[in-house]
């Protein structure tokens, strides 16, 4: 079991999803910009679907493969969106994977980039893991943005590694960052408490 935590940085708040967020994950879910470059194991954008996604980030915390976020506003506690490590290894390459998504008038703001970051310091710091891997449809300029602001370098392409939701088969950029490699420099304060 991995424990759940909050994580303030940058403003934000990251705190594990709960019941009191079905609206804003079923907006993110349905929202047409995150559906045209996810894939098609996503949960469908209605009520189930939300559950469904709720659940398998409640079920991630609990068997320790998946550390899941709703990306609130610190002051409002407004939903902004979502960022997660999964595929988490912890003993033979002490690695994950990232995501995360934002709300339609979240964007712009720099939340994905600020969120990205604090869990990307949390999880090296508190997890140990050493390295982070991010990986976006070839196309999708706004994640390939935050991911370079966030010190993930590209890494390569991998050819058809994705089927979005379509089932279209869609080349991905692979970006990683590593516990050795320098910390960004985002707006805002990067002092924080988790």
């Amino acid at each position: 079991m991995l424990k759940p935590v909050d994580l303030r940085m940058y403003g934000l708040l990251l705190r594990p999803w709960g019941e009191r967020d079905l609206p804003a994950i079923r907006r993110g879910l349905a929202d047409p910009e995150f559906r045209r470059w996810n894939t098609r194991n996503m949960p469908s954008p209605d009520e189930e679907g939300a559950r469904e996604f709720l659940e398998s980030r409640t079920d991630g915390w609990q068997r320790g493969e998946m550390a899941s976020f709703a990306i609130t506003d610190a002051a409002t506690g407004t939903v902004l969106g979502h960022v997660g490590a999964g595929l988490l290894d912890f003993d033979t390459h002490r690695s994950g994977r990232v995501g995360y998504w934002v709300l339609p008038e979240a964007r712009g703001r720099g939340v994905a980039s600020r969120a990205l970051d604090a869990m990307s310091r949390w999880a090296f710091k508190d997890l140990d893991l050493y390295r982070l891997e991010l990986g976006h449809a070839i196309g999708n300029d706004a994640s390939c943005a935050v991911a370079e602001r966030c010190h993930y370098r590209h890494e390569g392409d991998l050819r058809g590694a994705m089927f979005d939701i379509g089932g279209v088969p869609r080349d991905i950029h692979v970006h990683g960052r590593l516990a050795i490699d320098p910390a960004p420099r985002l707006a805002g304060a990067a002092t924080g408490a988790w």
